[in-house]
């Protein structure tokens, strides 16, 4: 049984997509939320396997629940609103499908079908890998996870650093901290993501802002939403 959670700040949306869920034999409606801030108790709570979540709700949006959550999200998100100028944006962050209000059940259906594979997939999928492929015109070259430092966004890639050099690999943030939560990666910024094994230090810098100081001699800004995950992983809390 496929476990969903449905996000939206306006009641008529949200009973919309229960309506749609209860049709199905294989989901069970694991809860409904109102918020973005109760998303996020709720997801982390629960434990869903998908969550319907609406782009835009007063003070914490879907894209602001996704960030937050971090490696935590479920293995399959669907968002649901009124605009398309988010598609690209929702994709970006790692988002299954996107679905407009008002839907048809046969759109429905079709980002429902997706969530399923995308579920099995998850459920069946082997222990983590211990080494990325990055393919380029001249062939592909294999780093080693343990290997990487940090990770930072660039446009549509993400660039590995590694021991000095640098790769750059087309796969998402969202995607690759989904993948090396597990090696102990965590993000710290909306565009960067540390190993955890490689830091030295977490200080203040003049900002009043924390600073996470790498192996390699890297520094990398903190962001507020990131760093009580970052402080527990690092066992300061």
């Amino acid at each position: 049984m496929i476990r969903a959670l449905v996000v939206d700040d306006e009641p008529l949306s949200r009973a919309s997509v229960v309506a749609e869920l209860s049709r199905d034999p294989d989901l069970s409606l694991a809860g409904e939320c109102s918020s973005g801030d109760e998303a996020l108790a709720e997801i982390r709570q629960l434990h869903p396997d998908l969550v319907f979540l609406d782009v835009e709700m007063p003070e914490c949006g879907g894209f602001d629940v996704l960030e937050m959550l971090g490696a935590e999200a479920p293995p399959a998100i669907v968002f649901v609103t009124a605009y398309d100028k988010y598609a690209i944006q929702a994709f970006e962050v790692g988002a299954l499908d996107y679905v407009l209000k008002p839907f048809d059940s046969a759109r429905f259906t079709v980002a429902l079908a997706r969530a399923k594979q995308r579920i099995a997939a998850h459920r069946a999928a082997p222990r983590p890998a211990e080494r990325l492929a990055i393919k380029s015109i001249g062939g592909v070259t294999f780093v080693n996870i343990a290997e990487i430092d940090w990770i930072e966004a660039s446009d549509y890639y993400s660039r590995l650093h590694a021991g000095g050099k640098t790769h750059l690999i087309r796969r998402s943030m969202a995607d690759l901290e989904k993948d090396l939560h597990a090696h102990s990666f965590r993000r710290v910024h909306r565009s960067t993501i540390v190993n955890i094994e490689r830091v030295r230090a977490l200080a203040l810098n003049d900002a009043g802002e924390y600073d996470v100081r790498l192996r390699d001699g890297s520094e990398h800004r903190v962001s507020r939403r990131h760093r009580r995950e970052l402080q527990a992983a690092l066992g300061e809390e």
